[in-house]
């Protein structure tokens, strides 16, 4: 569940159409161009470090291993499960916010 603020601000963002309409195609191009895209870089591999992560309760890492997916399109995979939903920064902020930490080497003040 979001904290009233977070809900609010998703509210007022999506009272814009515009916020909508790029929603909408950013889904609509998940079920369509990106699947060309991706089948036409199936070749390449990404070199860089890549942290993958995931709401434990979502539908993304329901019934298959994520990481393993990953590993198919990067080198240098690594990544957790966020004891959370679809919403990981909202739902588990801490938690999420360990995991980027700990990616990109801060240390803990």
């Amino acid at each position: 569940m979001f904290e009233p603020e977070i809900f609010a601000e998703y509210l007022r963002c999506f009272k814009n159409p515009e916020t909508i309409r790029a929603t909408c195609d950013e889904y609509r191009a998940g079920a369509s161009i990106d699947i060309v895209h991706d089948r036409a870089d199936r070749t390449r591999r990404l070199t860089m470090p890549l942290l993958v992560l995931w709401g434990h309760r979502s539908s993304q890492g329901a019934g298959y291993d994520v990481l393993s997916v990953w590993r198919d399109h990067a080198q240098n995979v690594s990544g957790q499960s966020i004891d959370s939903g679809h919403f990981l920064a909202e739902e588990a902020p801490d938690e999420t916010y360990r995991a980027l930490r700990s990616f990109f080497g801060v240390q803990s003040a």
